[in-house]
């Protein structure tokens, strides 16, 4: 599982989002317990939840709930926000900086298409990608962590 990072820098400008925070961070939520999601090692176990410490739930079925969430969240956003979450995606993993978020999201959208869902359900760290390109946009998830999440 990969160490979560805590961002904080005070000094970075804070950009402007079309993406509401609260999504953000949702999704933040969600990539994380998406990504220690195991390969389903026993497709009918015919045990009780409870008999095998509801292990099952770190298995990847075809019907997660969280992936449905995530999905059916990303669905739901408007085609500038899609393509703003995948900018931020990018500039998380390093391939751009802060200064470069307008080419960024120039690409993202030229690459658009609908299955930017799955697409990003495809990237290993979602979370983590997110959450520093989040951070390097001049945001936090702290607020919302506390009360929300």
């Amino acid at each position: 599982m990969a160490k979560r990072r805590r961002i904080t820098d005070e000094d970075a400008p804070v950009v402007d989002l079309a993406t509401l925070p609260e999504t953000v961070c949702f999704l933040i939520v969600k990539a994380r317990e998406f990504d220690v999601k195991e390969a389903e090692s026993e497709p009918d176990p015919g045990s009780n939840p409870t008999d095998d410490r509801d292990a099952g739930v770190l298995e990847d079925h075809g019907d997660d709930p969280v992936a449905i969430e995530m999905i059916s969240t990303i669905r739901a956003l408007s085609e500038d926000e899609q393509i703003e979450l995948v900018a931020m995606v990018w500039l998380g993993r390093g391939d751009g900086t802060v200064d470069d978020w307008e080419q960024l999201k120039t690409d993202a959208a030229a690459a658009h298409n609908n299955r930017t869902a799955s697409y990003l359900l495809g990237i290993p760290q979602l979370g983590d990608y997110l959450e520093e390109g989040f951070a390097l946009l001049g945001h936090s998830c702290e607020e919302y962590e506390i009360d929300r999440l």
